[in-house]
């Protein structure tokens, strides 16, 4: 197992523990990573749910802001959940005042789209290269108003609030989830991710 994959957890803000559980699950090396030298060390980096006004402000303060996108443009995996998702995305509506994100996802998302704490609710979500339903945890969480040709759509809402609305993308080696499957118990999607990460790096299945 000395050639499994090592997939970082931004531990800036947000819920890491359960991106790390979930991605040991899978058979990867799970690292929180908080400061540049440690950036340096992984593979790929997931972007946690959270606040993302709060997580553009903490990547600043611990000078990561400009490493993570220098290691996003030159080809680095990354996933982001929910804030994560917002992080990612090139363009976002509805942002705080002056607010940055990494970038990378030629998307516009809507911040807070499903409204807000009290509108939080679950459901069942088809994932594209996923057998069966996965249970999607939606907690304040934005939505996907208008992706690339180059972005591929990998999930919608089936029904309930937000109906039709784009919920799961993948450009390259860059995927994002309005939903946050950390908190569920269900690690396909994690699995989808080391996958890509995986043919990322050139490292076989279960390495």
């Amino acid at each position: 197992m000395t050639n499994r994959v090592t997939v970082g957890v931004l531990a800036l803000q947000g819920d890491v523990r359960e991106h790390v559980r979930s991605l040991e699950a899978t058979g990867a090396r799970a690292v929180p990573v908080r400061r540049p030298a440690e950036l340096d060390s992984v593979d790929a980096l997931v972007i946690p749910g959270g606040e993302s006004t709060a997580m553009w402000k903490l990547a600043t303060a611990f000078e990561m802001f400009e490493p993570v996108r220098k290691r996003l443009a030159g080809g680095m995996p990354a996933y982001g959940s929910c804030a994560g998702m917002i992080m990612l995305a090139d363009q976002v509506l509805d942002a705080a005042e002056g607010q940055e994100t990494f970038g990378g996802l030629a998307i516009t998302v809507r911040r807070n789209a499903f409204g807000r704490q009290i509108d939080s609710f679950e459901g069942a979500i088809a994932f594209e290269g996923i057998d069966q339903a996965l249970h999607g945890v939606f907690i304040r969480a934005p939505w996907v108003e208008q992706v690339s040709a180059e972005t591929r759509v990998l999930a919608r809402v089936t029904s309930g609030p937000g109906a039709g609305r784009i919920v799961a993308v993948r450009q390259g080696n860059l995927m994002a989830t309005s939903f946050h499957p950390e908190l569920t118990g269900d690690h396909r999607v994690h699995g989808y991710f080391v996958d890509l990460v995986r043919g990322a790096c050139g490292t076989p299945d279960g390495v």
